[in-house]
Protein backbone atom coordinates (compact mmCIF):
# COMPACT_ATOMS: atom_id res chain seq x y z
CA UNK A 1 0.00 0.00 0.00
CA UNK A 2 1.19 3.38 -0.58
CA UNK A 3 2.68 5.25 2.32
CA UNK A 4 4.72 1.71 3.27
CA UNK A 5 8.22 1.44 2.50
CA UNK A 6 7.74 -2.30 0.37
CA UNK A 7 8.76 -2.57 -2.73
CA UNK A 8 8.66 -5.38 -5.48
CA UNK A 9 11.79 -5.88 -7.43
CA UNK A 10 11.25 -7.15 -11.47
CA UNK A 11 14.43 -8.83 -12.41
CA UNK A 12 15.00 -10.42 -15.73
CA UNK A 13 16.58 -13.86 -13.70
CA UNK A 14 19.02 -14.40 -10.54
CA UNK A 15 20.27 -11.62 -9.56
CA UNK A 16 23.08 -13.56 -7.63
CA UNK A 17 24.46 -13.88 -11.56
CA UNK A 18 27.84 -11.89 -11.23
CA UNK A 19 27.58 -9.28 -13.49
CA UNK A 20 27.44 -5.20 -12.82
CA UNK A 21 23.86 -4.34 -13.45
CA UNK A 22 22.97 -7.96 -11.11
CA UNK A 23 25.19 -6.74 -8.42
CA UNK A 24 23.98 -2.78 -8.48
CA UNK A 25 20.04 -4.27 -8.03
CA UNK A 26 21.27 -6.90 -5.23
CA UNK A 27 23.34 -5.02 -3.22
CA UNK A 28 21.15 -2.01 -3.04
CA UNK A 29 18.20 -4.12 -2.37
CA UNK A 30 19.83 -5.86 0.29
CA UNK A 31 21.17 -2.33 1.87
CA UNK A 32 17.36 -1.17 1.57
CA UNK A 33 16.40 -3.64 3.69
CA UNK A 34 19.17 -2.36 6.38
CA UNK A 35 17.10 0.86 6.34
CA UNK A 36 14.07 -1.01 7.16
CA UNK A 37 12.81 -1.55 3.55
CA UNK A 38 10.90 -4.88 2.69
CA UNK A 39 12.09 -5.88 -0.97
CA UNK A 40 10.32 -8.49 -2.68
CA UNK A 41 12.40 -10.16 -5.69
CA UNK A 42 9.67 -10.71 -8.54
CA UNK A 43 11.83 -12.86 -10.73
CA UNK A 44 10.94 -13.11 -14.73
CA UNK A 45 12.26 -15.86 -16.58
CA UNK A 46 13.27 -15.42 -20.03
CA UNK A 47 15.50 -14.49 -23.17
CA UNK A 48 15.28 -10.61 -22.06
CA UNK A 49 15.49 -8.51 -24.03
CA UNK A 50 14.18 -10.77 -26.52
CA UNK A 51 11.56 -12.19 -24.36
CA UNK A 52 9.07 -14.97 -26.43
CA UNK A 53 5.20 -14.93 -25.98
CA UNK A 54 5.46 -17.47 -23.06
CA UNK A 55 7.90 -14.92 -21.43
CA UNK A 56 5.20 -12.16 -22.23
CA UNK A 57 2.60 -14.17 -20.60
CA UNK A 58 4.14 -14.95 -17.25
CA UNK A 59 5.24 -11.51 -16.85
CA UNK A 60 1.59 -10.10 -17.77
CA UNK A 61 0.27 -12.57 -15.47
CA UNK A 62 3.35 -11.91 -12.29
CA UNK A 63 2.28 -7.72 -12.77
CA UNK A 64 -1.60 -8.42 -12.89
CA UNK A 65 -1.18 -10.03 -9.64
CA UNK A 66 1.15 -7.19 -7.98
CA UNK A 67 -1.73 -4.99 -5.51
CA UNK A 68 -3.10 -2.09 -6.16
CA UNK A 69 -0.32 1.36 -5.32
CA UNK A 70 2.40 -1.56 -5.58
CA UNK A 71 5.77 0.30 -5.62
CA UNK A 72 7.45 -1.80 -8.37
CA UNK A 73 11.33 -1.46 -9.52
CA UNK A 74 11.98 -3.21 -12.50
CA UNK A 75 15.45 -3.97 -13.75
CA UNK A 76 15.80 -2.42 -17.63
CA UNK A 77 17.17 -5.37 -18.87
CA UNK A 78 13.57 -6.66 -18.81
CA UNK A 79 12.01 -3.53 -18.49
CA UNK A 80 12.63 -2.14 -21.84
CA UNK A 81 10.36 -5.02 -23.92
CA UNK A 82 7.61 -4.75 -21.51
CA UNK A 83 5.92 -1.63 -22.68
CA UNK A 84 2.42 -3.25 -23.99
CA UNK A 85 1.96 -5.61 -20.76
CA UNK A 86 2.66 -2.40 -18.32
CA UNK A 87 0.58 0.10 -19.97
CA UNK A 88 -2.52 -1.35 -18.30
CA UNK A 89 -0.84 -1.38 -15.35
CA UNK A 90 1.07 2.30 -15.50
CA UNK A 91 -1.35 4.10 -12.94
CA UNK A 92 -2.37 1.17 -11.09
CA UNK A 93 0.95 0.82 -9.93
CA UNK A 94 3.55 3.15 -9.35
CA UNK A 95 6.54 2.22 -11.62
CA UNK A 96 10.29 2.96 -11.17
CA UNK A 97 12.66 1.60 -13.56
CA UNK A 98 16.71 1.13 -13.57
CA UNK A 99 18.84 1.62 -16.15
CA UNK A 100 21.79 0.24 -16.68
CA UNK A 101 22.59 1.42 -20.16
CA UNK A 102 19.94 1.90 -23.10
CA UNK A 103 19.77 -1.10 -24.55
CA UNK A 104 20.07 -0.01 -27.98
CA UNK A 105 23.38 0.43 -27.35
CA UNK A 106 24.59 -2.86 -26.76
CA UNK A 107 27.69 -3.51 -29.26
CA UNK A 108 27.35 -6.22 -32.09
CA UNK A 109 23.62 -5.14 -32.36
CA UNK A 110 21.82 -5.35 -36.35
CA UNK A 111 20.96 -1.75 -37.19
CA UNK A 112 17.22 -3.06 -37.13
CA UNK A 113 17.80 -4.51 -33.52
CA UNK A 114 19.09 -1.14 -32.36
CA UNK A 115 16.06 0.82 -33.74
CA UNK A 116 13.57 -1.96 -32.23
CA UNK A 117 15.30 -1.87 -28.70
CA UNK A 118 15.30 1.97 -28.78
CA UNK A 119 11.73 2.42 -29.68
CA UNK A 120 10.19 -0.07 -27.54
CA UNK A 121 12.53 1.14 -24.01
CA UNK A 122 11.38 4.40 -25.01
CA UNK A 123 7.61 3.57 -24.86
CA UNK A 124 8.42 1.46 -22.09
CA UNK A 125 10.35 4.37 -19.70
CA UNK A 126 7.39 6.49 -20.68
CA UNK A 127 4.75 4.87 -18.32
CA UNK A 128 7.28 5.33 -15.33
CA UNK A 129 6.82 7.81 -12.53
CA UNK A 130 11.09 7.35 -11.49
CA UNK A 131 14.09 6.50 -13.49
CA UNK A 132 17.58 5.31 -11.77
CA UNK A 133 20.42 5.41 -13.04
CA UNK A 134 24.52 4.92 -12.51
CA UNK A 135 25.89 8.38 -13.53
CA UNK A 136 25.60 10.96 -15.27
CA UNK A 137 26.54 9.64 -18.79
CA UNK A 138 23.63 7.11 -18.28
CA UNK A 139 21.19 10.40 -17.52
CA UNK A 140 21.75 11.94 -20.73
CA UNK A 141 21.56 8.94 -23.10
CA UNK A 142 18.35 7.86 -20.97
CA UNK A 143 17.15 11.67 -21.79
CA UNK A 144 17.87 11.27 -25.19
CA UNK A 145 15.24 8.59 -24.98
CA UNK A 146 12.50 11.21 -24.22
CA UNK A 147 12.35 10.85 -20.35
CA UNK A 148 12.36 13.99 -18.85
CA UNK A 149 15.56 15.06 -16.73
CA UNK A 150 13.86 15.74 -13.83
CA UNK A 151 12.18 12.45 -13.50
CA UNK A 152 16.09 10.81 -13.92
CA UNK A 153 17.91 10.27 -10.28
CA UNK A 154 21.53 9.03 -10.54
CA UNK A 155 22.63 6.56 -8.13
CA UNK A 156 26.03 5.39 -8.44
CA UNK A 157 27.44 1.69 -7.59
CA UNK A 158 28.31 1.61 -4.14
CA UNK A 159 32.00 -0.40 -3.08
CA UNK A 160 32.80 -2.46 -0.32
CA UNK A 161 36.07 -1.48 1.89
CA UNK A 162 39.28 -1.73 0.31
CA UNK A 163 41.99 -4.45 1.47
CA UNK A 164 44.82 -2.88 2.64
CA UNK A 165 47.17 -3.19 -0.56
CA UNK A 166 50.41 -5.60 0.15
CA UNK A 167 53.50 -3.72 2.00
CA UNK A 168 55.72 -3.61 -0.62
CA UNK A 169 54.63 -4.07 -4.45
CA UNK A 170 55.24 -7.12 -6.60
CA UNK A 171 58.73 -6.58 -9.05
CA UNK A 172 60.27 -10.05 -9.92
CA UNK A 173 57.77 -12.48 -12.73
CA UNK A 174 55.65 -11.25 -14.80
CA UNK A 175 52.92 -8.38 -14.43
CA UNK A 176 49.82 -10.19 -13.93
CA UNK A 177 47.22 -8.48 -15.77
CA UNK A 178 43.34 -8.69 -14.94
CA UNK A 179 39.91 -7.80 -17.17
CA UNK A 180 37.06 -8.86 -15.29
CA UNK A 181 33.91 -8.65 -17.76
CA UNK A 182 31.66 -10.79 -19.41
CA UNK A 183 32.88 -12.09 -22.90
CA UNK A 184 30.38 -9.97 -25.20
CA UNK A 185 31.55 -7.84 -28.47
CA UNK A 186 30.96 -4.44 -25.75
CA UNK A 187 33.81 -5.22 -23.73
CA UNK A 188 36.23 -5.02 -26.17
CA UNK A 189 38.06 -8.62 -25.17
CA UNK A 190 39.03 -8.19 -28.98
CA UNK A 191 41.54 -5.19 -29.01
CA UNK A 192 42.88 -6.05 -25.69
CA UNK A 193 44.00 -9.60 -26.88
CA UNK A 194 45.66 -7.99 -30.33
CA UNK A 195 47.33 -5.12 -28.61
CA UNK A 196 48.62 -7.93 -26.30
CA UNK A 197 49.98 -10.05 -28.90
CA UNK A 198 52.64 -7.28 -30.37
CA UNK A 199 53.92 -7.17 -26.57
CA UNK A 200 54.73 -10.07 -26.39
CA UNK A 201 58.50 -9.32 -25.80
CA UNK A 202 57.19 -8.17 -22.05
CA UNK A 203 56.66 -9.86 -19.53
CA UNK A 204 52.90 -10.36 -18.98
CA UNK A 205 50.09 -12.84 -17.97
CA UNK A 206 46.22 -11.84 -18.47
CA UNK A 207 43.79 -13.25 -16.45
CA UNK A 208 40.12 -13.11 -18.14
CA UNK A 209 37.34 -13.29 -15.33
CA UNK A 210 33.49 -13.55 -17.04
CA UNK A 211 30.99 -15.82 -18.33
CA UNK A 212 31.49 -17.43 -21.74
CA UNK A 213 27.91 -18.80 -21.68
CA UNK A 214 25.68 -15.31 -22.46
CA UNK A 215 27.51 -15.03 -26.08
CA UNK A 216 29.17 -18.52 -27.01
CA UNK A 217 30.00 -17.65 -30.51
CA UNK A 218 31.98 -14.02 -29.29
CA UNK A 219 33.74 -16.44 -26.40
CA UNK A 220 34.47 -19.02 -29.03
CA UNK A 221 36.38 -16.29 -31.33
CA UNK A 222 38.51 -14.64 -28.43
CA UNK A 223 39.65 -18.02 -27.28
CA UNK A 224 40.83 -19.25 -30.94
CA UNK A 225 42.25 -14.83 -31.44
CA UNK A 226 44.07 -15.81 -27.92
CA UNK A 227 45.44 -19.53 -28.92
CA UNK A 228 48.66 -18.15 -30.21
CA UNK A 229 49.23 -16.43 -26.85
CA UNK A 230 49.06 -20.19 -25.47
CA UNK A 231 49.29 -20.01 -21.19
CA UNK A 232 49.62 -15.94 -21.12
CA UNK A 233 46.10 -16.00 -21.17
CA UNK A 234 44.33 -17.32 -18.25
CA UNK A 235 40.33 -18.30 -18.68
CA UNK A 236 38.63 -18.45 -15.13
CA UNK A 237 35.24 -18.02 -16.35
CA UNK A 238 32.45 -16.39 -14.19
CA UNK A 239 33.65 -16.40 -10.61
CA UNK A 240 31.73 -15.96 -7.35
CA UNK A 241 32.91 -13.38 -5.15
CA UNK A 242 35.54 -14.56 -2.47
CA UNK A 243 37.56 -15.94 -5.65
CA UNK A 244 36.85 -12.77 -7.35
CA UNK A 245 38.26 -10.98 -4.61
CA UNK A 246 41.32 -12.84 -4.88
CA UNK A 247 42.14 -11.99 -8.30
CA UNK A 248 41.80 -8.79 -7.55
CA UNK A 249 44.46 -9.11 -4.69
CA UNK A 250 46.66 -11.20 -6.89
CA UNK A 251 46.71 -8.57 -10.06
CA UNK A 252 49.24 -5.80 -10.49
CA UNK A 253 46.92 -4.22 -13.07
CA UNK A 254 43.44 -4.27 -13.89
CA UNK A 255 42.36 -3.78 -17.44
CA UNK A 256 39.05 -3.21 -19.35
CA UNK A 257 39.17 -1.86 -22.85
CA UNK A 258 35.12 -1.85 -23.04
CA UNK A 259 33.42 0.09 -25.94
CA UNK A 260 30.74 1.59 -23.83
CA UNK A 261 29.74 1.72 -19.90
CA UNK A 262 26.89 2.80 -18.33
CA UNK A 263 29.26 2.88 -15.11
CA UNK A 264 31.96 0.19 -15.50
CA UNK A 265 31.34 -1.08 -11.37
CA UNK A 266 34.60 -2.87 -12.01
CA UNK A 267 36.91 0.08 -12.53
CA UNK A 268 35.37 1.22 -8.68
CA UNK A 269 36.42 -2.20 -7.47
CA UNK A 270 40.14 -2.47 -8.85
CA UNK A 271 40.31 1.59 -7.52
CA UNK A 272 38.67 -0.12 -4.34
CA UNK A 273 41.58 -3.16 -3.91
CA UNK A 274 44.48 -0.36 -4.71
CA UNK A 275 44.62 -1.11 -8.56
CA UNK A 276 46.09 0.81 -11.52
CA UNK A 277 43.78 0.86 -14.10
CA UNK A 278 44.03 1.03 -17.86
CA UNK A 279 40.64 1.42 -19.53
CA UNK A 280 38.73 3.30 -22.31
CA UNK A 281 36.97 6.62 -22.09
CA UNK A 282 33.88 4.50 -23.50
CA UNK A 283 30.47 5.56 -22.37
CA UNK A 284 30.63 7.02 -18.39
CA UNK A 285 34.27 5.53 -18.25
CA UNK A 286 34.88 9.05 -19.34
CA UNK A 287 34.21 9.89 -15.43
CA UNK A 288 34.57 6.64 -13.48
CA UNK A 289 38.14 6.40 -13.63
CA UNK A 290 39.71 8.99 -11.18
CA UNK A 291 42.30 10.90 -12.12
CA UNK A 292 45.96 9.78 -11.56
CA UNK A 293 45.22 5.92 -10.88
CA UNK A 294 44.36 4.74 -14.54
CA UNK A 295 45.60 5.39 -17.71
CA UNK A 296 42.38 5.94 -20.74
CA UNK A 297 42.78 5.40 -24.55
CA UNK A 298 39.44 6.58 -26.83
CA UNK A 299 37.42 3.75 -27.25
CA UNK A 300 37.71 1.51 -29.69
CA UNK A 301 40.92 2.49 -30.73
CA UNK A 302 43.51 -0.50 -30.39
CA UNK A 303 46.77 1.69 -30.84
CA UNK A 304 46.16 3.82 -27.77
CA UNK A 305 45.12 0.93 -25.91
CA UNK A 306 48.49 -0.75 -27.18
CA UNK A 307 50.39 2.05 -26.18
CA UNK A 308 48.28 2.53 -22.76
CA UNK A 309 49.61 -1.14 -22.15
CA UNK A 310 53.24 -0.96 -23.16
CA UNK A 311 53.66 1.80 -21.03
CA UNK A 312 52.40 0.25 -17.59
CA UNK A 313 54.22 -3.11 -18.34
CA UNK A 314 57.69 -2.03 -19.45
CA UNK A 315 57.14 1.02 -16.32
CA UNK A 316 57.14 -0.57 -12.59
CA UNK A 317 57.88 2.85 -11.59
CA UNK A 318 54.55 3.96 -13.08
CA UNK A 319 53.05 0.97 -11.93
CA UNK A 320 53.56 1.91 -8.26
CA UNK A 321 52.24 5.93 -8.81
CA UNK A 322 48.92 4.80 -10.31
CA UNK A 323 48.36 2.15 -7.84
CA UNK A 324 49.23 5.09 -5.06
CA UNK A 325 46.34 7.39 -7.34
CA UNK A 326 44.12 4.68 -6.72
CA UNK A 327 44.98 4.04 -3.01
CA UNK A 328 43.83 7.63 -2.46
CA UNK A 329 40.98 8.03 -4.51
CA UNK A 330 39.62 4.74 -3.29
CA UNK A 331 39.21 6.68 0.50
CA UNK A 332 36.90 8.99 -1.97
CA UNK A 333 34.78 5.35 -2.90
CA UNK A 334 31.18 5.80 -1.66
CA UNK A 335 29.92 2.69 0.26
CA UNK A 336 26.53 0.43 -0.59
CA UNK A 337 25.06 2.09 2.96
CA UNK A 338 25.57 5.66 1.68
CA UNK A 339 24.35 4.86 -1.64
CA UNK A 340 21.65 3.09 -0.43
CA UNK A 341 20.25 5.73 1.39
CA UNK A 342 20.54 8.02 -1.57
CA UNK A 343 18.30 5.71 -2.96
CA UNK A 344 15.70 5.16 -0.45
CA UNK A 345 15.06 8.86 -0.33
CA UNK A 346 14.55 8.50 -4.08
CA UNK A 347 11.70 5.92 -3.42
CA UNK A 348 10.38 7.70 -0.55
CA UNK A 349 9.97 10.76 -2.00
CA UNK A 350 7.71 8.71 -4.43
CA UNK A 351 5.96 7.04 -1.61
Amino acid sequence: MPGQRVCHFLLPGDWHIPTGGYTYDRRLSLALREHGWTVLPEVLEGAWPWPDDSDLSAARARIAALPDGALVIADGLAFGALARVVRPHAQRLRWVAHVHHPLHLETGLSAADSAHLRTAEAQALQLVRQVVVPSRRTLDDVAALGVPPERIAVVEPGTDPSLPPPPNPRRDGPVQLLCVATLTPRKGHALLLKALASLTPLPWVLHLVGSAERDPGTAARLQALAAPLGERVVWHGELPGPALRAHYLAADVFVLPSLYEGYGMVIAEAIAHGLPVVTTDGGALAHTLPPGAGLQAPAGDGPALRAALERVLADAGLRERLGAGAREAAAALSTWPQQAARYAAVLEAMA
